[in-house]
C-alpha cells in the first residue's frame, strides 16, 4: 500500500496516476516553453527567511479577513475550471472542502457544476470568477445568477483576450465538455481541426476588445457586488485598477497558462503592493506549494494567497477529503513557519522576515 502524502507536492503524482493523460496535461500544463510555469515555483526557492527567536509563539493566530469576510488562514481556493474532469462530484466537493476548511472558494466561470448547485451544497462565503463574453447578455446573466445565489464578490479575470498557446492541449486535442452554467445560452463544445476545442471556444466567445474605460463601468452597472480584478503584473496596471474603482487586485499570470516568459508572480508582488499603497487588498496567485510560500507572499505584502493546481490534485486523488488534506497541509506548514519565524499573528509577518535576490545585506554586517 502506498504511503500517505506528507506534503502537497505528493498529490500531483497521485493525480497523475488516476487521471486520463489528456486531463492531467490540461491541469498541469502551461503556455509554450513553460518557462513561467517553472519559474512560478522556482522563484519561491530564491527567497530565504529571516526568523526571529525568543518570541512567545505558544499561541498562533492565522485568521484574517478578505473584503470583510473572516477566514481561518490566508489561504483561499483559486478559480480553476472543469473539476468534474478530476472527480465526479466536481466543484461541489471542492466547495464543501472549502467550507470545512473555513476559507473562501472562488468558483470558476468554467465550472462543471452550476452556480446554483455549488451555492446549495454548503453554507459558506464564496466568490465568482468571470470573463466577459462578446455577448454581454451571457456575462450579465451569470453574474446576476451568482449574486442571487449569495456569492459575495466578482473576480474579473483580465489576462485572456485570447487563449495562450497550450501545446499539450493542442497535441491531445483537448475536448471541452458542455459547461452547465451556459446550457441554453452558448455551446462550449466546439469542434476544432487545429487541436484544443477549449481554446477554440475561448477564441470564438471571449471579448478581446475590452478596455479599462469600458469593462469596469459596465460591470458595476449590472451588479452591486464588489469587483476584484485578477491578472495584474505591473505597477502601471495596478494603479489603473485602483483608479477605476476595483475592490481588490489579484497578482496573477494565470498559472503560466497565457503569456510565457512573464515573470513569476512572487517576483512582481512587491511592485504591485507598492503601487496600490494600501488602497485595496492585494491577493496573490501562482506557485504556492508550501506553507513557507504563503509566509513569503504575506511578507511581501499579500493579504492572502490563492491555491489552484494543488486543489485539483487533491480532488483527483480523493475527492472532497483530498482537497481538505491539501488545505490542511498548507495551513499546518504555514502555522509552523510562523512559529519558527517568531510571528504569533499575521501582523507580525513583515518585509524584514524575508530576503529576496534584489536585497542587499545590511550595512552593519
Amino acid at each position: 500500500m502506498a504511503s500517505e502524502p506528507v506534503n502537497v507536492n505528493a498529490f500531483q503524482e497521485l493525480a497523475r496516476q488516476v487521471l486520463p493523460k489528456m486531463y492531467y496535461d490540461f491541469y498541469t500544463g502551461g503556455a509554450e516553453d513553460q518557462f513561467t510555469l517553472k519559474e512560478n515555483v522556482e522563484a519561491f526557492r530564491r527567497i530565504t527567511l529571516r526568523p526571529r527567536v525568543l518570541v512567545d509563539v505558544s499561541r498562533i493566530d492565522m485568521s484574517t479577513t478578505v473584503l470583510g469576510y473572516k477566514i481561518s488562514a490566508p489561504i483561499m481556493i483559486a478559480p480553476t475550471s472543469m473539476h468534474q474532469l478530476a472527480h465526479p462530484e466536481g466543484e461541489v466537493a471542492t466547495a464543501r472542502a472549502a467550507a470545512a476548511s473555513d476559507t473562501i472558494m472562488i468558483l470558476s466561470y468554467g465550472s462543471t457544476c452550476t452556480v446554483e448547485e455549488v451555492a446549495s451544497s454548503c453554507n459558506a462565503v464564496r466568490f465568482f470568477q468571470l470573463y466577459i463574453y462578446k455577448r454581454r447578455d451571457i456575462s450579465a446573466q451569470i453574474v446576476q445568477r451568482a449574486e442571487k445565489n449569495g456569492y459575495k464578490a466578482v473576480v474579473l479575470t483580465v489576462d485572456v483576450p485570447r487563449p495562450g498557446k497550450r501545446e499539450a492541449d493542442i497535441k491531445n486535442k483537448m475536448v471541452s465538455p458542455q459547461l452547465k452554467n451556459f446550457e441554453g445560452l452558448i455551446s462550449t463544445a466546439l469542434d476544432s481541426d487545429e487541436g484544443s476545442s477549449f481554446e477554440a471556444f475561448i477564441r470564438a466567445s471571449f471579448d478581446d476588445s475590452l478596455c479599462w474605460e469600458d469593462v469596469i463601468g459596465w460591470l458595476k452597472s449590472i451588479t452591486t457586488l464588489p469587483i476584484i480584478i485578477k491578472g495584474i503584473l505591473t505597477h502601471e496596471d495596478a494603479r489603473k485598477a485602483v483608479e477605476v474603482g476595483v475592490a481588490g487586485i489579484v497578482v496573477s499570470n494565470h498559472g503560466a497558462r497565457q503569456l510565457d516568459y512573464t515573470p513569476a508572480t512572487i517576483s512582481v508582488l512587491e511592485e504591485v503592493v507598492y503601487a496600490v499603497g494600501g488602497k485595496v487588498p492585494v491577493l496573490f496567485d501562482g506557485g504556492i506549494r508550501r506553507g513557507t510560500d504563503v509566509f513569503k507572499a504575506l511578507a511581501l505584502g499579500a493579504q492572502a494567497v490563492l491555491v489552484g493546481r494543488p486543489v485539483i490534485y487533491g480532488l483527483a486523488a480523493n475527492g472532497e477529503d483530498g482537497v481538505r488534506k491539501v488545505i490542511k497541509m498548507l495551513k499546518d506548514e504555514f502555522e509552523l513557519t510562523m512559529a519558527l519565524s517568531g510571528c504569533p499573528s499575521l501582523k507580525d509577518i513583515t518585509r524584514s522576515h524575508v530576503r529576496t535576490e534584489s536585497d542587499r545585506l545590511p550595512s552593519m554586517l
